[in-house]
């Protein structure tokens, strides 16, 4: 049965009179949306407030218009919806963004390869040939990777951090209630003493290189912001520094343990990984790219993401209120066959001959001025894991064949094990 529908706006199931949609969509997310978007198109409330898009045109509109219209993913206990605080934060965000490109762009990407490949060995070895769980291996290593790019060798103690942020907001990605910040909760009280650790210790340590009276910058992120002209404010630079570190620790990890849950079942393909590793070096690693990109489309890490309306406003054909939510699926954008053939095929090859992908309907890393600022340095840490993982190791699974996505948070294979052999 449907809503009520207001005027202009979508259709959508009308749930239970007192809890509306919310255990239908959490007992099987994906499963709820994919009925949803049969039964009622590419846009379908879920309740008076919040509507999904599965249409990529559409999704690429509100991803463009944020900043403007939209503004990103509010906290998630915040039941105030501050449109006006969220703005201004945008607008902040997007100067600092501009400041920290040049430091998160290709050229910078380059530089972190041999970084990546001494950490990406030492985890690994840290294993030794045991049975592993894959997502926490992962995480072990783009912490750490992205901890020393951002502070080099002052990076101790904040792939802990990390990991403690992840537990600390898992939470409110399982559940889809949404609570008073006063109210005392576990997790409520867990989240706020995380979040306050974790500035606190950015903010010490900005402030402790800042004092340094060395005339050479140093060569990592953190360097690079404080040598910026005119010189950023200690806050500006904390806060660039949270956003690539919760975005370069959670986002790989899901994306590089979906490519070892594919490569546990194609020897065929690791194969082919393997001898384009021992190739020319002149020759690039095109395949790995292409698994890593076409992994990044079955099981994009972001499966969902949200926008808000800052103001009143619309999306297509339908209105939107201020503090209305529109969430983007990309997961099901990506595995759409009007956009994409064979949708739910893993198949590389798309992406070696010379085909562009099909414009706003490949949205790993989002799209508009919000797009992923460390899309360029994932992109070439994945690409260089892959191949890597590929040539050194024979990858075996215990249970590969009995696994599936876990549509919480970032998308990922939950429970995955694994075990990393080296090569013949």
């Amino acid at each position: 049965m449907e809503q009520r529908e207001k005027p202009g706006r979508p259709p959508g199931p009308r749930g239970h009179w007192l809890r509306g949609n919310t255990r239908a969509y959490e007992t099987d997310r994906i499963g709820f949306l994919r009925r949803c978007h049969r039964q009622y198109g590419d846009v379908f409330s879920y309740d008076d407030h919040t509507w999904f898009v599965i249409n990529p045109e559409l999704a690429h509109e509100a991803l463009t218009r944020t900043g403007d219209s939209f503004v990103t993913e509010l906290a998630p206990f915040d039941m105030r919806r501050d449109l006006d605080q969220a703005s201004a934060h945008a607008m902040s965000w997007m100067s600092e963004r501009r400041s920290a490109w040049p430091g998160l762009n290709r050229t910078a990407a380059a530089t972190t390869d041999d970084l990546t490949a001494a950490i990406l060995d030492a985890v690994v070895a840290d294993g030794a040939g045991r049975d592993v769980d894959v997502l926490t291996m992962t995480r072990t290593l783009t912490a750490r990777t992205i901890a020393e790019y951002c502070f080099g060798a002052d990076s101790a103690g904040i792939p802990e951090l990390l990991h403690e942020t992840v537990r600390a907001t898992r939470p409110f990605a399982e559940s889809s209630r949404e609570f008073p910040a006063w109210l005392p909760l576990p997790r409520h009280r867990r989240f706020f003493r995380t979040y306050r650790r974790l500035a606190e210790t950015l903010t010490g340590l900005v402030r402790e290189r800042g004092a340094t009276t060395s005339d050479a910058p140093r060569s990592d992120l953190l360097g690079f912001l404080l040598a910026a002209e005119p010189a950023p404010s200690t806050d500006a630079v904390v806060s660039t520094l949270h956003s690539v570190l919760m975005g370069g620790h959670g986002v790989p990890a899901a994306a590089l343990t979906s490519v070892v849950w594919e490569l546990t079942r194609r020897p065929g393909l690791v194969n082919d990984l393997r001898d384009e590793a021992g190739g020319p070096a002149d020759g690039g690693t095109p395949l790995a790219e292409a698994v890593v990109r076409e992994t990044l489309r079955l099981y994009p890490p972001a499966w969902l993401m949200t926008r808000t309306a800052r103001t009143a406003t619309a999306l297509g054909d339908w209105s939107l209120d201020p503090g209305d939510d529109v969430l983007l699926n990309p997961y099901l954008i990506h595995r759409d066959p009007r956009w994409w053939p064979r949708p739910d095929a893993f198949d590389p090859g798309r992406w070696l001959d010379g085909r562009a992908a099909p414009g706003p309907a490949y949205l790993p890393f989002g799209a508009g001025p919000r797009v992923c600022l460390g899309a360029a340095l994932t992109m070439r840490q994945l690409t260089l894991a892959t191949s890597r993982l590929a040539h050194r190791f024979t990858i075996e699974s215990p249970n590969a064949a009995s696994v599936a996505p876990e549509f919480v948070d970032r998308l990922a294979p939950a429970g995955l094990r694994a075990r990393f052999l080296p090569a013949p």
